[in-house]
């Protein structure tokens, strides 16, 4: 399970997520209905400031891989960043 950690001045709370969640997000965001319409919705802005980017597809079983890589190693800290108006994020296995 991957532990977000939230601390602000006022508030400290944990976001729990399950990996089927990530699984799920994984399917989602690299669906090719997604992608196709990502870079439809993103084609006018992109041509107004004279870019040319297309989102590319990404490989769902590479990223599931990692996922399970992941799972091996419980209370590896990923993110750990420290605002300078004393917010802390942390994310963990």
């Amino acid at each position: 399970m991957l532990h977000v950690n939230v601390k602000t001045k006022e508030a400290k709370f944990t976001v729990p997520v399950p990996y089927v969640l990530l699984n799920i997000g994984i399917s989602i965001l690299t669906s090719k209905v997604l992608i196709r319409h990502a870079n439809k919705w993103s084609k006018p802005h992109l041509d107004k400031k004279k870019i040319s980017f297309i989102i590319p597809s990404i490989d769902k079983t590479e990223l599931k891989r990692i996922i399970k890589e992941l799972k091996k190693h419980k209370g590896l800290e990923l993110i750990n960043v420290k605002a300078q108006d004393g917010t802390e994020v942390i994310v963990r296995l």
